[in-house]
Protein backbone atom coordinates (compact mmCIF):
# COMPACT_ATOMS: atom_id res chain seq x y z
CA UNK A 1 0.00 0.00 0.00
CA UNK A 2 1.15 3.53 -0.81
CA UNK A 3 -0.50 6.72 0.36
CA UNK A 4 0.81 9.79 -1.46
CA UNK A 5 0.11 13.34 -2.53
CA UNK A 6 1.08 14.92 -5.89
CA UNK A 7 4.26 16.99 -5.95
CA UNK A 8 5.19 18.48 -9.33
CA UNK A 9 6.03 15.71 -11.78
CA UNK A 10 6.30 13.16 -8.96
CA UNK A 11 4.44 12.30 -5.78
CA UNK A 12 5.37 12.48 -2.11
CA UNK A 13 4.81 9.29 -0.15
CA UNK A 14 2.86 9.96 3.04
CA UNK A 15 2.74 6.38 4.29
CA UNK A 16 3.59 2.91 2.99
CA UNK A 17 2.93 -0.63 4.10
CA UNK A 18 4.03 -3.96 2.66
CA UNK A 19 3.75 -7.48 4.04
CA UNK A 20 4.27 -10.81 2.22
CA UNK A 21 1.02 -12.80 2.49
CA UNK A 22 1.49 -15.43 -0.26
CA UNK A 23 -2.19 -15.28 -1.21
CA UNK A 24 -1.64 -17.65 -4.14
CA UNK A 25 0.09 -20.38 -2.11
CA UNK A 26 -1.27 -23.74 -3.27
CA UNK A 27 -3.39 -22.17 -6.01
CA UNK A 28 -1.77 -24.14 -8.83
CA UNK A 29 -2.55 -27.44 -7.10
CA UNK A 30 -6.02 -26.79 -5.68
CA UNK A 31 -7.43 -23.92 -7.74
CA UNK A 32 -8.61 -22.01 -4.68
CA UNK A 33 -7.28 -19.49 -2.19
CA UNK A 34 -6.31 -21.44 0.92
CA UNK A 35 -7.87 -20.55 4.30
CA UNK A 36 -4.45 -19.83 5.83
CA UNK A 37 -3.55 -17.50 2.93
CA UNK A 38 -6.89 -15.71 3.26
CA UNK A 39 -6.32 -15.25 6.99
CA UNK A 40 -2.84 -13.79 6.41
CA UNK A 41 -4.14 -11.42 3.75
CA UNK A 42 -7.07 -10.23 5.84
CA UNK A 43 -4.66 -9.40 8.66
CA UNK A 44 -2.56 -7.24 6.34
CA UNK A 45 -5.62 -5.57 4.80
CA UNK A 46 -6.96 -4.62 8.22
CA UNK A 47 -3.74 -2.68 8.77
CA UNK A 48 -4.18 -0.99 5.37
CA UNK A 49 -7.76 -0.06 6.20
CA UNK A 50 -6.68 1.50 9.49
CA UNK A 51 -3.96 3.56 7.78
CA UNK A 52 -6.36 4.81 5.10
CA UNK A 53 -8.75 6.03 7.81
CA UNK A 54 -5.96 7.62 9.85
CA UNK A 55 -4.75 9.66 6.89
CA UNK A 56 -8.23 10.62 5.71
CA UNK A 57 -7.63 9.32 2.18
CA UNK A 58 -10.28 10.68 -0.20
CA UNK A 59 -9.27 9.05 -3.51
CA UNK A 60 -8.09 5.46 -3.70
CA UNK A 61 -7.98 2.45 -5.97
CA UNK A 62 -7.50 -1.01 -4.48
CA UNK A 63 -6.71 -3.86 -6.84
CA UNK A 64 -6.29 -7.64 -6.83
CA UNK A 65 -4.49 -9.54 -9.57
CA UNK A 66 -3.74 -13.06 -10.83
CA UNK A 67 -4.43 -15.05 -7.66
CA UNK A 68 -7.97 -13.68 -7.46
CA UNK A 69 -8.44 -13.95 -11.22
CA UNK A 70 -7.60 -17.67 -11.22
CA UNK A 71 -9.05 -18.83 -7.92
CA UNK A 72 -12.56 -20.25 -8.01
CA UNK A 73 -13.21 -18.45 -4.72
CA UNK A 74 -11.63 -15.17 -5.84
CA UNK A 75 -14.91 -13.24 -5.94
CA UNK A 76 -15.95 -14.69 -2.58
CA UNK A 77 -12.63 -13.51 -1.15
CA UNK A 78 -13.22 -9.97 -2.44
CA UNK A 79 -16.67 -9.97 -0.82
CA UNK A 80 -15.16 -11.22 2.44
CA UNK A 81 -12.57 -8.43 2.38
CA UNK A 82 -15.34 -5.86 1.93
CA UNK A 83 -17.29 -7.24 4.90
CA UNK A 84 -14.29 -7.65 7.20
CA UNK A 85 -12.28 -4.51 6.40
CA UNK A 86 -14.52 -2.13 4.45
CA UNK A 87 -12.05 -2.18 1.55
CA UNK A 88 -13.51 -2.51 -1.94
CA UNK A 89 -11.04 -4.58 -3.97
CA UNK A 90 -11.20 -4.55 -7.77
CA UNK A 91 -10.03 -7.67 -9.61
CA UNK A 92 -8.24 -6.18 -12.62
CA UNK A 93 -7.67 -8.01 -15.90
CA UNK A 94 -4.20 -8.84 -17.28
CA UNK A 95 -4.24 -5.87 -19.68
CA UNK A 96 -4.77 -3.38 -16.87
CA UNK A 97 -2.12 -5.06 -14.71
CA UNK A 98 0.35 -4.83 -17.59
CA UNK A 99 -0.55 -1.19 -18.26
CA UNK A 100 0.06 -0.21 -14.64
CA UNK A 101 3.44 -1.97 -14.70
CA UNK A 102 4.41 0.12 -17.73
CA UNK A 103 3.25 3.36 -16.11
CA UNK A 104 5.28 2.68 -12.97
CA UNK A 105 8.47 2.33 -15.04
CA UNK A 106 8.16 5.63 -16.92
CA UNK A 107 10.78 7.40 -14.74
CA UNK A 108 13.48 4.92 -15.86
CA UNK A 109 12.94 5.20 -19.59
CA UNK A 110 16.17 5.96 -21.43
CA UNK A 111 16.03 8.82 -23.93
CA UNK A 112 17.63 6.69 -26.66
CA UNK A 113 15.31 3.70 -26.17
CA UNK A 114 13.33 3.06 -29.34
CA UNK A 115 12.17 -0.42 -28.37
CA UNK A 116 11.10 -1.11 -24.78
CA UNK A 117 10.27 -4.32 -22.96
CA UNK A 118 8.62 -4.03 -19.55
CA UNK A 119 8.88 -7.14 -17.35
CA UNK A 120 6.75 -7.47 -14.22
CA UNK A 121 7.28 -10.78 -12.41
CA UNK A 122 4.41 -11.28 -9.99
CA UNK A 123 3.38 -14.07 -7.69
CA UNK A 124 0.82 -15.68 -9.98
CA UNK A 125 1.68 -14.26 -13.39
CA UNK A 126 4.34 -12.41 -15.36
CA UNK A 127 3.44 -9.44 -17.55
CA UNK A 128 5.47 -8.65 -20.68
CA UNK A 129 4.84 -5.50 -22.71
CA UNK A 130 6.75 -4.64 -25.90
CA UNK A 131 6.53 -1.02 -27.04
CA UNK A 132 7.85 0.80 -30.10
CA UNK A 133 8.82 4.38 -29.17
CA UNK A 134 10.71 5.22 -32.36
CA UNK A 135 7.99 7.60 -33.51
CA UNK A 136 7.73 9.48 -30.21
CA UNK A 137 9.95 12.48 -29.55
CA UNK A 138 12.40 11.97 -26.66
CA UNK A 139 10.76 14.62 -24.47
CA UNK A 140 7.34 12.96 -24.81
CA UNK A 141 8.29 9.32 -24.29
CA UNK A 142 7.72 9.10 -20.53
CA UNK A 143 4.33 10.79 -20.88
CA UNK A 144 3.47 8.37 -23.68
CA UNK A 145 3.95 5.51 -21.22
CA UNK A 146 1.66 7.11 -18.64
CA UNK A 147 -1.05 7.55 -21.30
CA UNK A 148 -0.59 4.06 -22.77
CA UNK A 149 -3.62 2.18 -24.11
CA UNK A 150 -2.89 -1.54 -24.39
CA UNK A 151 -6.00 -2.16 -26.49
CA UNK A 152 -4.33 -0.45 -29.47
CA UNK A 153 -1.58 -2.51 -31.08
CA UNK A 154 0.69 -1.68 -34.01
CA UNK A 155 -0.58 1.04 -36.31
CA UNK A 156 1.14 4.23 -37.34
CA UNK A 157 3.48 6.34 -35.27
CA UNK A 158 3.06 9.88 -34.02
CA UNK A 159 4.92 12.22 -31.70
CA UNK A 160 2.77 11.44 -28.64
CA UNK A 161 1.80 7.76 -28.81
CA UNK A 162 3.75 4.62 -28.01
CA UNK A 163 2.97 1.71 -30.33
CA UNK A 164 2.02 -1.46 -28.49
CA UNK A 165 3.74 -4.10 -30.60
CA UNK A 166 2.75 -7.00 -28.36
CA UNK A 167 1.97 -7.86 -24.77
CA UNK A 168 1.53 -11.14 -22.96
CA UNK A 169 0.33 -12.18 -19.53
CA UNK A 170 2.02 -15.49 -18.72
CA UNK A 171 0.06 -17.39 -16.03
CA UNK A 172 3.28 -18.25 -14.23
CA UNK A 173 4.77 -16.16 -11.44
CA UNK A 174 7.20 -16.85 -8.63
CA UNK A 175 4.62 -18.71 -6.52
CA UNK A 176 2.81 -20.66 -9.24
CA UNK A 177 6.03 -21.71 -11.00
CA UNK A 178 7.55 -22.87 -7.71
CA UNK A 179 4.43 -24.90 -6.92
CA UNK A 180 4.58 -26.66 -10.30
CA UNK A 181 7.93 -28.24 -9.42
CA UNK A 182 7.54 -28.63 -5.65
CA UNK A 183 8.21 -32.37 -5.90
CA UNK A 184 11.67 -31.95 -7.53
CA UNK A 185 14.23 -32.22 -4.73
CA UNK A 186 17.47 -31.38 -6.56
CA UNK A 187 17.96 -27.61 -6.42
CA UNK A 188 19.78 -27.22 -9.74
CA UNK A 189 17.45 -29.59 -11.58
CA UNK A 190 14.41 -27.74 -10.28
CA UNK A 191 15.85 -24.41 -11.40
CA UNK A 192 16.60 -25.71 -14.91
CA UNK A 193 13.11 -27.18 -15.24
CA UNK A 194 11.46 -23.95 -14.09
CA UNK A 195 13.47 -21.82 -16.51
CA UNK A 196 12.79 -24.12 -19.48
CA UNK A 197 9.11 -24.28 -18.60
CA UNK A 198 8.81 -20.51 -18.62
CA UNK A 199 10.83 -20.14 -21.82
CA UNK A 200 8.35 -22.44 -23.57
CA UNK A 201 5.61 -19.98 -22.62
CA UNK A 202 7.34 -17.06 -24.36
CA UNK A 203 9.03 -18.73 -27.33
CA UNK A 204 6.78 -16.79 -29.72
CA UNK A 205 7.18 -13.49 -27.86
CA UNK A 206 10.32 -12.53 -29.74
CA UNK A 207 10.74 -9.35 -31.82
CA UNK A 208 11.60 -10.31 -35.42
CA UNK A 209 13.20 -7.08 -36.65
CA UNK A 210 15.06 -5.39 -33.78
CA UNK A 211 18.49 -6.63 -34.78
CA UNK A 212 21.19 -6.58 -32.11
CA UNK A 213 19.03 -4.68 -29.60
CA UNK A 214 21.30 -1.61 -29.48
CA UNK A 215 18.31 0.72 -29.02
CA UNK A 216 16.28 -1.79 -27.02
CA UNK A 217 15.77 -1.34 -23.29
CA UNK A 218 14.46 -3.86 -20.78
CA UNK A 219 13.02 -2.54 -17.52
CA UNK A 220 12.30 -5.11 -14.83
CA UNK A 221 10.01 -4.47 -11.89
CA UNK A 222 9.51 -7.09 -9.19
CA UNK A 223 10.92 -8.38 -5.94
CA UNK A 224 13.01 -10.82 -7.95
CA UNK A 225 14.70 -8.11 -10.01
CA UNK A 226 15.37 -5.83 -7.05
CA UNK A 227 16.72 -8.71 -4.94
CA UNK A 228 19.11 -9.78 -7.70
CA UNK A 229 20.25 -6.16 -8.06
CA UNK A 230 20.85 -5.81 -4.31
CA UNK A 231 22.93 -9.00 -4.35
CA UNK A 232 24.88 -7.75 -7.37
CA UNK A 233 25.67 -4.51 -5.52
CA UNK A 234 26.80 -6.47 -2.46
CA UNK A 235 24.43 -4.69 -0.08
CA UNK A 236 24.39 -5.95 3.49
CA UNK A 237 20.78 -4.77 3.72
CA UNK A 238 18.32 -3.65 1.10
CA UNK A 239 18.52 0.05 0.18
CA UNK A 240 15.94 1.24 -2.33
CA UNK A 241 17.86 4.40 -3.21
CA UNK A 242 20.81 2.30 -4.42
CA UNK A 243 18.77 -0.33 -6.26
CA UNK A 244 16.09 1.70 -8.05
CA UNK A 245 17.41 2.62 -11.50
CA UNK A 246 20.57 0.50 -11.45
CA UNK A 247 21.56 -1.24 -14.68
CA UNK A 248 22.90 -4.80 -14.92
CA UNK A 249 24.28 -6.70 -17.89
CA UNK A 250 23.30 -10.29 -18.59
CA UNK A 251 26.62 -11.66 -17.32
CA UNK A 252 26.23 -9.87 -13.97
CA UNK A 253 22.75 -11.33 -13.54
CA UNK A 254 24.00 -14.81 -14.43
CA UNK A 255 26.75 -14.51 -11.82
CA UNK A 256 24.24 -13.65 -9.08
CA UNK A 257 21.95 -16.52 -10.04
CA UNK A 258 24.87 -18.95 -10.07
CA UNK A 259 25.84 -17.75 -6.61
CA UNK A 260 22.29 -18.44 -5.41
CA UNK A 261 22.56 -21.99 -6.75
CA UNK A 262 25.99 -22.47 -5.17
CA UNK A 263 24.89 -21.49 -1.66
CA UNK A 264 21.75 -23.63 -1.81
CA UNK A 265 18.38 -23.19 -0.04
CA UNK A 266 19.84 -22.69 3.45
CA UNK A 267 22.41 -20.17 2.20
CA UNK A 268 19.70 -18.22 0.41
CA UNK A 269 17.58 -18.16 3.55
CA UNK A 270 20.46 -16.61 5.48
CA UNK A 271 21.51 -14.17 2.74
CA UNK A 272 20.75 -10.62 3.98
CA UNK A 273 19.43 -9.36 0.64
CA UNK A 274 17.06 -12.30 0.23
CA UNK A 275 15.84 -13.07 3.73
CA UNK A 276 13.32 -15.49 5.17
CA UNK A 277 10.31 -13.90 3.44
CA UNK A 278 11.67 -14.34 -0.10
CA UNK A 279 14.15 -17.22 -0.05
CA UNK A 280 11.61 -19.83 -1.19
CA UNK A 281 10.56 -17.75 -4.20
CA UNK A 282 13.79 -16.17 -5.43
CA UNK A 283 14.85 -19.12 -7.59
CA UNK A 284 11.56 -19.37 -9.47
CA UNK A 285 11.81 -15.62 -10.09
CA UNK A 286 15.41 -15.95 -11.23
CA UNK A 287 14.38 -18.78 -13.57
CA UNK A 288 11.79 -16.48 -15.16
CA UNK A 289 14.28 -13.62 -15.46
CA UNK A 290 16.96 -15.73 -17.13
CA UNK A 291 14.44 -17.22 -19.57
CA UNK A 292 13.39 -13.73 -20.67
CA UNK A 293 16.98 -12.58 -21.11
CA UNK A 294 17.75 -15.63 -23.25
CA UNK A 295 15.09 -14.79 -25.83
CA UNK A 296 15.08 -10.98 -25.85
CA UNK A 297 17.77 -9.07 -27.81
CA UNK A 298 19.08 -6.71 -25.16
CA UNK A 299 22.24 -7.11 -23.14
CA UNK A 300 21.21 -4.94 -20.17
CA UNK A 301 18.37 -4.70 -17.68
CA UNK A 302 17.27 -1.54 -15.86
CA UNK A 303 15.96 -2.26 -12.36
CA UNK A 304 12.83 -0.51 -11.13
CA UNK A 305 11.86 -0.73 -7.48
CA UNK A 306 8.37 0.21 -8.57
CA UNK A 307 5.24 -1.72 -9.42
CA UNK A 308 1.47 -1.68 -9.36
CA UNK A 309 1.30 0.73 -6.43
CA UNK A 310 3.37 3.38 -8.19
CA UNK A 311 1.57 2.69 -11.46
CA UNK A 312 -1.78 3.26 -9.78
CA UNK A 313 -0.62 6.55 -8.29
CA UNK A 314 0.89 7.89 -11.53
CA UNK A 315 -2.20 6.84 -13.48
CA UNK A 316 -4.72 8.35 -11.07
CA UNK A 317 -2.82 11.61 -10.66
CA UNK A 318 -2.25 11.97 -14.39
CA UNK A 319 -5.96 11.38 -15.09
CA UNK A 320 -6.86 13.99 -12.47
CA UNK A 321 -4.51 16.52 -14.08
CA UNK A 322 -2.39 16.99 -10.96
CA UNK A 323 0.81 15.32 -12.22
CA UNK A 324 3.44 17.02 -14.38
CA UNK A 325 4.45 15.85 -17.85
CA UNK A 326 7.44 13.66 -16.99
CA UNK A 327 7.74 11.43 -13.93
CA UNK A 328 11.39 11.20 -12.82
Amino acid sequence: MLIARPQGTEFEVVDAFSKPVHLGAGLAEYGTLAPAAIKRTLGALRICSKKLRQHGVKHSRLVATEACRRATNGTSFVNLVRRETGLDLEIIDPAEEARLAVVSCAPHLGEDAEQLLIVDIGGGSTELVWLDLSGVSARNRAKALVELDLTKRGGGTCTRTARVMDWKSVPLGVATLKDMFHDVEDDCAKFALMSCCFEEQIDEFVPPEIGDGANCQIIGTSGTVTTVAASHLGLSRYERCKVDGVSMCRQEIDQVVQKYLNIGPEGRRKAPCIGTDRHELIMSGAAILQAILRVWPSSRLTVADRGLREGLLYSQMSAAGVLGDRPH
